[in-house]
């Protein structure tokens, strides 16, 4: 199903339906990602190793590296955000020749990216886990599962920055179709090399290595296939410096606030290790698996503002831009507050699908009630990131979540935490800095939408 919004295509729908149609396919596609995930985790929990403690230690290595490949992955994956609100806003403002030449563009810097990152993950992924205090017993099958994980970096890049373009139009099935298609090809290696071979975390590696060349291959037949805006095609297949040039100023300030956050949870993963226990990266490992789900269901919604708000501002419709604000911010709240709650009333039989251990289960109900019941917090702050970047705000949201969220995080670990060393104090600097960053974040977007409206109009009456 394609949505468009803006003065594209008026739709004759509530623009309340409008979002959800455009959002519920993006957490599909969310959602099973981190089906995926969890199927990787169930994997490795329960068939990696020959003993339960074999398993548990397998689990253990996959778990400390989620925190630290996010810090090697995540400032290229979003400078893809540069390349979406691009084309969002040049779809808004109907300027099509800006859209051809972007498309391409995205394409060829996520290949080049993905070979930086991957080349970056091979040669340093050992000495990067002993600094962050990865358990001895955890480190060699760590090493193992980052090194082939980082193997299909390339065509990761390259399909997110393909989606994000498809999505900045409104395709969300599209993205949706070739996720899938790639996960359940990720599901079926797991069971080969994690079963049959019995790998252990270097089968999971592999796995999803492969899901994501898959996912890359579909994603790019569609763009060469295609008669849309977003067709690709061999003669054009090159590189727009201006175009580029957009997509960096939005893209690089999103980037480094990435970079910011995955350092804030590096020290974070890195204090869970601080407690000497495998029961506790397990624990924290399976309940940060139950959480994501709830957290890519509100990042539908931070996707949805994104997109109707770089639309909206290429159509020059701020009094849209302020609905659409609303509408999400009333949406990711109540699916927050719903999924946040579901987790923490099934969070034993939850967490008892991955763990056995007692104690490891005991850590993963703390978290849950710490981080994943106040989760939608964390949406209300996303969704304020969105409204500001869609319209091209980008390094004013990285300047935000810096202090609210990054350095604030830091400055309590280093200050509250060394001092209280307990789960709960550690989980709880998450739901503050949520508060804190929200706060600042709605003051500028206010702000900002009013100024939109006083230009829009001035620049309208000096035409006529």
């Amino acid at each position: 199903m394609t949505t468009k919004v803006g003065n594209i295509k008026d739709s004759e729908r509530p623009l309340a339906v409008q979002i959800l149609l455009f959002v519920l396919p993006v957490i599909a596609t969310s959602v099973l990602h981190s089906l995926f995930n969890t199927a990787d985790t169930y994997m490795v929990g329960n068939f990696g190793g020959a003993t339960e403690e074999e398993c548990q230690t397998a689990l253990a290595a996959v778990g400390s590296c989620s925190s630290l490949i996010n810090l090697l992955v995540n400032f290229f994956m979003t400078l893809s955000l540069g390349a979406g609100v691009t084309v969002a806003q040049s779809y808004g403002a109907k300027n099509y020749d800006v859209m051809r030449r972007a498309v391409p563009t995205a394409v060829i810097i996520g290949g080049i990216f993905g070979v930086v990152v991957m080349v970056t993950g091979e040669l340093f992924a050992e000495p990067l886990l002993v600094l962050m205090g990865t358990t001895p017993s955890a480190l060699p099958q760590a090493v193992l599962y980052m090194k082939a994980y980082f193997l299909g970096i390339p065509a990761s890049l390259i399909y997110n920055y393909a989606a994000a373009c498809l999505r900045s139009t409104g395709d969300t099935t599209h993205p949706l179709v070739f996720l899938t298609t790639g996960g359940v090809c990720n599901v079926i290696f797991n069971f080969i090399t994690v079963v049959g071979f019995g790998m252990g975390a270097l089968g999971v590696g592999l796995a999803t290595a492969v899901s994501q060349v898959v996912s890359c291959i579909l994603v790019l037949i569609h763009l060469f296939r295609g008669k849309g805006m977003c067709k690709l095609a061999i003669k054009e297949l090159k590189i727009d410096f201006p175009v580029l040039k957009k997509m960096l100023i939005i893209g690089i300030p999103a980037g480094i606030q990435s970079v910011l956050f995955s350092i804030s949870n590096v020290m974070i993963q890195a204090s869970v290790n601080s407690f000497g226990s495998e029961a506790v990266v397990a624990g924290n490992t399976s309940a940060g698996t139950v959480g994501d789900y709830v957290y890519v269901i509100q990042n539908g919604f931070y996707q949805g503002a994104l997109t109707f708000t770089g639309q909206f501002f290429g159509a020059r419709r701020p009094d849209k831009i302020k609905k659409a604000t609303l509408w999400c911010l009333f949406y990711v709240t109540a699916f927050g507050l719903f999924f946040g709650t579901l987790a923490n009333v099934f969070a034993v039989p939850l967490l008892s699908i991955f763990l056995k251990d007692s104690a490891a289960i005991e850590v993963g109900v703390i978290r849950l009630l710490w981080i994943v019941q106040p989760y939608f917090l964390c949406g209300v702050m996303e969704v304020g990131s969105g409204v500001l970047r869609g319209p091209g705000k980008s390094t004013l949201s990285m300047i935000i979540a810096l202090l609210g969220s990054c350095a604030f995080r830091i400055l309590w670990i280093t200050l509250v935490f060394s001092q209280h060393h307990t789960l709960p104090w550690l989980y709880v600097s998450y739901a503050i800095s949520w508060i804190v960053t929200s706060i600042v974040y709605y003051i500028f977007a206010f702000v900002n939408v009013n100024k939109y409206q006083k230009r829009f109009a001035a620049e309208d009456a000096m035409a006529r």
